[in-house]
């Protein structure tokens, strides 16, 4: 029987293992004297009789070997003979061969294959066995993986072109259910039911056909009182003696509730809980805390124009109308159109209500709550004058220490110093945006320097025109003789040089930048002269003196020139040559003035700490007088832009006041004190000696005696 067997393995080596066999023929019965199927070692060396296979033979006969997928039988078939022949017929051992027990191993193969009958497993057949690993690891390969023997899947040939894949896309019905496996790089044809699913997946169904999500719900525990209870179980003895356990527990809870360790919950409030931000303050209180506080920005109240039946002259006309839609929204004086409605009924929602909330909250979120004050240090004596350049991006400052400073607006640095060899008692940047000319007041000279800063153009063509001048053939007679500088002095800065006869106390440009006023110190009527820049002629208005000349300064429209004495403020009108206008502060002495830049409102400081406020068009008379500062004022200025003006003091502090003034005659200008701001300390019983703001941004500058300029914003 066993040669039987040996001879159809034999005959039949194609036959792989572990995989069903066909039914074998009826073999005939077996004799007595077959061997046991049992095998014993010892009997495999002393006869030549059958024997069975060992442990590590048997797993070769279970057929795990050959578990993979059907593709890779065609590889292994070639092999299969040899294999076969090795564990069917002898086995090679070194020096002697041992025959294989035959009975042993059919038992187990049939075992085998009937046990893979019947295999209902729906798993796919996966030949790559990498495992879970990301397959970007295998780029830099050939291969993609390996299959259950070890061997290498290499990846197959992609040499097809765009032009390949575009005429199988046309010839190839089935490219477009066509899918590449990315575990073997293979391509893959989807079946019908695959496709199916895909596309129930795409439309967001489910995907098995036959769920139904909308089955009706199984009510398992009704609202309806039952007969008999879900369980009958008697209730235990436990239940009904009461636990020495929770008796503990509520006993330490009630110690706690009796020690307050533990609160009651009280009922959340479900409305939202919002906030003021300057609702809490005491406004004796924060100044303490914050020298610099700021209030919170109040809403503009409403206008005319803000009316449901305004007065026909704030109604705009249809070109009004036109020109308001053209412009852009940051330009519109008013960002909405008046209207005019019977009644308050017929107003009908305001559409930019949101918007216009929103903006507000802004204002209250971005507003700073402290001012901020930056500090410019480097003169090491008192600061007598400053002056801001035209663009506002440059300061000019001039000090006891014999030097004049240029600094940088934002980042307060000092860009350049032009020793001057004196005290600069008075500065002022020419107001002309295409000159970059500087006049300061040493001693008895007035020196014009070009500082270089700024536009490299304007640098240039202000020294151009400098030099476009030629001297007259017949020089005449001036109270000034106007000299060159030389090449030393012209890298230091300085282009010009104005001399007289007498110290030099204030300078101050025109309007348009071409003429220039100083003041002397002198007795008589030669105390002011005006010079011209583009002629370089020098002359003296003036005829007669009427007391010691304090300042002088020009109108901002109109062909006037205001001069200040001690007690006194006198209007000459250039053209006509004669006096205008002769101004009554009621003071004891005038130090300084300034212009509204209306031209119909004057401002005067005084010595006996008085800030008098002239209304040209009203009388010759204060208008109104401001005692706020303790000591004498030193300086005061308005705002090119803005209705503010403010004042300096030797108590070292600068006041800044609202001061507007309405366009109809008939309203009289209205005077606010807005903030006090301190920062500079007194040094020999002064303080601030000089007040300018800046030309385009609500921020004021001070020097003080204590050699520092302050920038408050």
């Amino acid at each position: 029987m066993a040669g039987t067997r040996g001879a159809e393995r034999a005959a039949a080596p194609g036959v792989r293992p572990g995989k069903r066999r066909p039914e074998p023929e009826p073999e005939p019965e077996p004799q007595p004297e077959e061997p046991s199927l049992l095998y014993t070692p010892a009997s495999s060396h002393g006869d030549n009789s059958d024997s069975g296979p060992s442990d590590s033979e048997e797993s070769v006969f279970t057929g795990l070997e050959d578990s993979g997928s059907d593709s890779s039988e065609d590889d292994e078939g070639e092999n299969g003979a040899s294999r076969n022949k090795g564990h069917s017929g002898t086995v090679e051992t070194s020096g002697e061969q041992v025959q294989a027990g035959p009975p042993r191993t059919e038992m187990v193969r049939v075992q085998s294959g009937d046990e893979y009958a019947e295999d209902s497993s729906d798993e796919e057949d996966i030949r790559n066995t990498v495992g879970n690993v990301p397959l970007e690891w295998y780029d830099d390969f050939p291969h993609v993986g390996y299959d259950l023997d070890g061997r290498r899947i290499y990846k197959p040939l992609r040499t097809r072109d765009e032009l390949d894949q575009f005429l199988d896309k046309m010839d190839d019905p089935d490219y477009w259910r066509t899918v590449q496996d990315q575990m073997t790089g293979r391509d893959l044809r989807l079946t019908d039911e695959q496709v199916a699913l895909v596309q129930r997946l795409q439309r967001g169904q489910f995907g098995d056909m036959g769920f139904d999500p909308y089955e009706p719900a199984v009510d398992f525990f009704s609202g309806d009182v039952m007969i008999h209870p879900v369980t009958n179980r008697p209730a235990t003895k436990r239940s009904f003696i009461p636990s020495l356990v929770e008796k503990e527990k509520v006993s330490r809870m009630v110690h706690a509730i009796k020690m307050g360790w533990i609160q009651p919950r009280r009922p959340r409030d479900p409305t939202p809980s919002f906030y003021d931000l300057w609702a809490q303050e005491d406004p004796s209180a924060v100044p303490g805390r914050h020298k610099m506080h700021v209030p919170a920005p109040k809403l503009a109240l409403p206008g005319h124009a803000e009316s449901y039946n305004p007065p026909p002259e704030y109604l705009p006309s249809k070109e009004e109308r036109l020109a308001w839609e053209q412009q852009e929204p940051g330009e519109r004086k008013l960002s909405f159109l008046p209207r005019q409605f019977q009644s308050l009924r017929a107003v009908p929602a305001y559409s930019r209500f949101i918007q216009e909330r929103f903006e507000r909250c802004l204002d209250l979120y971005l507003c700073p709550r402290q001012r901020k004050m930056r500090v410019y240090r480097g003169h090491s004596d008192l600061i007598r004058c400053l002056s801001v350049s035209p663009g506002g991006q440059w300061l000019a400052s001039g000090s006891d220490d014999g030097s004049l400073r240029f600094w940088e607006v934002a980042t307060a640095r000092c860009m350049r110093t032009v020793p001057v060899g004196g005290v600069v008692r008075s500065i002022a940047w020419n107001p002309s945006p295409t000159l970059c000319l500087v006049a300061a007041a040493v001693e008895d000279s007035v020196l014009l320097l070009n500082p270089a800063l700024g536009d490299r153009l304007v640098v240039g063509s202000t020294d151009q025109m400098l030099s476009a001048f030629t001297l007259p053939e017949e020089p005449t007679l001036q109270p000034a003789r106007w000299l060159e500088a030389s090449e030393e002095e012209r890298q230091a800065g300085l282009r010009l040089r104005i001399c007289h006869s007498k110290p030099v106390m204030q300078v101050t440009w025109h309007g348009r930048g071409d003429y220039l006023a100083v003041v002397l110190a002198t007795p008589g009527h030669s105390q002011v002269q005006i010079h011209q820049l583009s002629r370089r002629r020098s002359q003296s208005p003036f005829r007669r003196s009427h007391g010691q000349v304090q300042c002088v300064a020009f109108h901002p429209t109109r062909p006037f020139l205001l001069v200040a004495s001690q007690r006194s403020v006198r209007l000459y009108h250039l053209l006509r040559q004669e006096l205008t206008k002769k101004l009554m502060p009621n003071c004891k002495w005038v130090s300084s003035l300034a212009v509204h830049p209306a031209g119909d409102n004057v401002i005067c400081g005084s010595y006996d700490s008085k800030l008098v406020w002239f209304d040209l068009d009203l009388s010759t008379k204060p208008y109104k007088v401001l005692r706020h500062h303790k000591k004498a004022l030193r300086a005061v200025a308005f705002h090119p832009r803005y209705p503010l003006f403010a004042s300096g003091s030797d108590d070292g502090s600068v006041i800044v006041c609202h001061g507007m003034v309405y366009n109809d005659l008939l309203q009289n200008p209205l005077l606010v004190p807005v903030k006090v701001l301190k920062g500079h300390t007194l040094t020999r019983d002064l303080g601030v000696l000089d007040v300018t703001f800046h030309p385009t941004q609500p921020w004021v500058f001070s020097s003080g005696a204590d050699g520092s300029i302050r920038l408050f914003t």
